[in-house]
């Protein structure tokens, strides 16, 4: 692959970047700490495609590759990382299966109103028995002859206070279990669907996460993507996808936490010299440096695979448990090298640091990758 930046690349690089700084800058700090979704940047996004990002532009999308598309994630995260939350979820696992697994009908009437924004996606796998075990979902439909009805709960939904057309997963064959689910689009308004309160979370505080519960929630048959019982399928494929964006999106937390920390080292005077001077400080820098380099790297393997049409989850995986370890060690070092002034929530590093940490959590915990990366590395040939 390529590893110099094409102009292409650059342009987006430096425009998502502007834009970032600009709307979202003045007021990350603000809605990290009110845990306010906010809406003035995200209609502003809206206009500019960042919700249609690898959607054709046949259906009103901006059709990029991947490699633009975690370069936009990693530029938004890199100034806010809730709010890139909001965008990679919406774009890859939000509106990826659709794509790929939805008739042509649906795309037609789903796909445009989620490259506006006038649809947000979210991915609802998550449930309080069913987590890293994609199989354990309880929520259930059955087909009473003119669609499906829906019961269940769904918890950790990013998203999901302002989602207009979530995924849900939901088992269609009891006998079957996990493997027995099937993916449905519900779209906001549907009798039986209601929204729970806004989780009060550690880190990505500007994403309204909440839980979604459905009773009786009565779907039409148009609405079950794919085949029923391909519910687990859709699941793992829509999560190679998503690992890619959340790796990106580790990167961009990573990178600012490093940026951060290497300007507050040039500042910072102990013993009459700057902190950039001691030997443990130059060498905590350049892990950072190193560090943040290799994830971007992993990612854009990730996407390189994913565009050339072949089998991408082992990469996306690496990617994604990789950029994700190194956020969390980059970010703690950042708050070592700021010292207290890294534990006031008057300075970045913390929020970055909070943030960081829930990368390796979401999209599969990095256990879970480790799992995906084992299965596939000792199926290969020696």
């Amino acid at each position: 692959m390529e590893f110099n930046s094409c102009m292409k690349h650059k342009l987006v690089r430096k425009s998502v970047r502007e834009f970032a700084e600009a709307e979202l800058g003045p007021i990350a700090h603000e809605i990290d700490r009110e845990a306010r979704f906010p809406l003035e940047v995200v209609g502003k996004m809206q206009g500019l495609n960042f919700f249609g990002l690898q959607i054709p532009k046949r259906y009103g999308g901006a059709g990029m590759d991947s490699i633009s598309y975690a370069i936009t994630v990693e530029e938004i995260s890199r100034v806010s990382g809730a709010v890139g939350l909001c965008i990679t979820v919406h774009n890859s696992v939000g509106v990826y299966p659709i794509l790929k697994f939805g008739t042509e009908e649906q795309i037609e009437r789903f796909v445009p109103r989620l490259a506006s924004g006038e649809h947000i996606g979210a991915f609802c796998l998550t449930e309080a028995n069913a987590g890293s075990d994609a199989g354990g979902v309880e929520t259930n439909a059955f087909f009473d002859g003119n669609g499906y009805v829906i019961n269940g709960t769904k918890i950790f939904v990013t998203n999901g206070g302002v989602c207009t057309a979530p995924l849900i997963f939901a088992v269609t064959n009891p006998e079957k279990k996990g493997r027995g689910a099937s993916v449905f689009i519900v779209e906001k308004g549907t009798p039986g669907f209601t929204v729970g309160e806004i989780e009060d979370l550690c880190g990505m505080r500007a994403n309204p996460v909440s839980s979604l519960f459905f009773e009786d929630c009565r779907v039409p048959k148009e609405n079950l993507i794919g085949r029923e019982g391909d519910g687990l399928k859709i699941a793992l494929i829509a999560l190679d996808a998503g690992r890619i964006g959340i790796g990106a999106q580790a990167v961009g937390i990573a990178q600012a936490a490093y940026e951060a920390s290497l300007k507050y080292s040039k500042e910072r005077q102990q013993f009459s010299k700057p902190i950039s001077s001691f030997q443990s400080i130059q060498n905590m820098l350049a892990d950072m440096a190193t560090e943040v380099d290799a994830a971007r790297l992993l990612v854009y393997r990730a996407c390189a695979r994913k565009d050339s049409g072949h089998a991408f989850g082992k990469e996306a995986a690496m990617a994604k448990l990789y950029a994700s370890t190194v956020a969390s060690r980059v970010t703690g070092n950042a708050v070592q090298i700021h010292g207290g002034y890294g534990y006031s929530r008057e300075y970045d590093v913390e929020r970055y640091f909070r943030d960081a940490k829930v990368t390796e959590i979401y999209e599969g915990t990095s256990e879970i990758q480790r799992l995906v990366i084992s299965k596939s590395i000792l199926a290969e040939p020696v």
